[in-house]
């Protein structure tokens, strides 16, 4: 599979979960204290996400 969403640890111990296309980081989300709340941002994208307007800026 191209695309992936991956849980890692930042610098601050933290942990981000980042979405990856081709091994390369599209996004990522801020750091959270648990992996629990990592995961649920995740759900929360895969939920929400293909439903997402999209908004450009001149």
């Amino acid at each position: 599979m191209a695309h992936y969403f991956e849980i890692k640890k930042n610098k601050a111990g933290e942990f981000v979960a980042y979405f990856k296309y081709n091994n390369e980081s599209i996004f990522w989300t801020e750091g959270y204290s648990s992996k629990a709340s990592a995961r649920n941002a995740i759900e929360s994208i895969q939920k929400n996400g293909p439903n997402a307007e999209l908004r450009e800026s001149e």
